[in-house]
């Protein structure tokens, strides 16, 4: 992987009742960040199952300086988590990625390299390109995905094939710019996102990823988010 002294990567994970996924995510983005500086930010919106105790275990670990607890009272949004984790990032660049395991931190230095060799501004993981996929999912479940990006891709023209993806990395000045005049909530925030960054005219390079479905835990995703999905996307062919 290429060494880059200079940068330093503050990574950025919401969790709500994430107990069982956290202590393992952690670790494996140590295990594949070996040779990059980076911090983990990890927001969490008052779980009730203890995720916070356990983040404060790895703290005990790994250190408070790599591992940031930057809590909130109770759930609030994944936007807005994003908004609160950027104000306690001291990296020049900013990953947003989940924590339930669907986004694997093995992937991390491929974003890394891609953005190193092009210089883009946003490096994404994307499902729908050669060598990305999902792994887990119903056939209902992928179909529903699949429609989401196409009918996204029809209206929109963005220019990127995974539109409602959340594996990212962006610049941080970048997303700083992107974040303030974004205004949806839940699941189409990373939709407008990238909506938004292809308008402003940014740099955005791809890398394929295996999406894998949540290990532990329940899925958030249900009825009302596609609801909320179709208002979004009929809000941002309106505005962009």
């Amino acid at each position: 992987m290429v060494k880059e002294k200079k940068n330093k990567y503050s990574i950025i994970v919401p969790t709500y009742n994430e107990r069982l996924n956290i202590a393992l995510i952690v670790y494996l983005i140590f295990k594949h960040l070996r040779d990059v500086d980076f911090e983990i930010i990890i927001v969490d919106d008052g779980s009730p199952d203890g995720t916070q105790e356990v983040v404060k275990q790895l703290q005990q670990v790994y250190g408070e300086d790599r591992i940031l607890l930057r809590p909130r009272a109770k759930k609030l949004g994944l936007g807005t988590a994003y908004i609160h984790g950027l104000k306690h990032v001291s990296g020049n660049f900013v990953v947003i990625m989940d924590a339930d395991l669907s986004h694997h931190p093995k992937y991390l230095p491929s974003f890394i390299k891609k953005q190193l060799e092009t210089g883009a501004s946003i490096v994404t993981g994307t499902r729908y390109v050669k060598g990305g996929g999902v792994h887990g999912w119903n056939l209902m479940r992928k179909l529903t995905s699949r429609g989401a990006n196409v009918l996204a891709q029809t209206l929109l023209w963005p220019g990127v094939s995974d539109l409602t993806g959340s594996f990212r990395l962006y610049k941080k000045s970048v997303l700083e710019d992107i974040i303030s005049s974004v205004v949806s909530k839940g699941y189409v925030f990373q939709m407008e996102m990238i909506v938004r960054a292809s308008r402003k005219g940014y740099h955005i390079e791809e890398v394929p990823i295996t999406f894998v479905d949540r290990v532990f835990g329940s899925s958030k995703l249900g009825g009302s988010e596609i609801v909320e999905y179709l208002k979004g996307l009929a809000y941002l062919l309106v505005t962009t």
